[in-house]
């Protein structure tokens, strides 16, 4: 049975908790007509003490030239990549404490409050490297 889009899954790395989700989206130029296909994974932290608010991650993979980011009714769901390099499954937690290892430690910390977006492409080399996925691998 498929999840529920809006439905955040957990995430325990390094003894902090992590709500995450990934859904595919588009932008909308002065609210208008939706172009450019993109995918985003959102991870936010779980507050450590009552009355403390954690930080929020996205992590946004924007259509372009040489990048697969499907979201249609013949393509995957989840998938990013580059045409001849790595690919990332957003629907596997693997994939996604990857793309959270890569963010920490190109310095995003997730106990300053507030939300800080992120170009998922400058990341997902080393994700995808780090999770086995080199080029052209996908991770399934």
């Amino acid at each position: 049975m498929p999840r529920k889009e809006r439905t955040s899954r957990r995430l325990v790395a390094d003894g902090r908790t992590y709500l995450w989700r990934h859904r595919h989206g588009h932008r909308r130029p002065d609210g208008g007509r939706a172009v450019d296909c993109r995918q985003v994974l959102t991870l936010s932290t779980l507050p450590t003490r009552p009355a403390t608010a954690g930080g929020r991650l996205r992590i946004v993979f924007a259509d372009g030239p040489g990048r697969l980011v499907p979201g249609g009714a013949y393509t995957g769901s989840g998938h990013v990549g580059l045409v001849a390099g790595a690919v990332l499954n957003l629907h596997e937690p693997g994939a996604v404490r990857a793309l959270l290892d890569v963010a920490l430690a190109r310095g995003w910390q997730p106990d300053v409050p507030g939300e800080v977006e992120v170009d998922g492409w400058s990341l997902l080399d080393e994700a995808a490297a780090g999770r086995g996925g080199g080029a052209g691998a996908a991770d399934a």
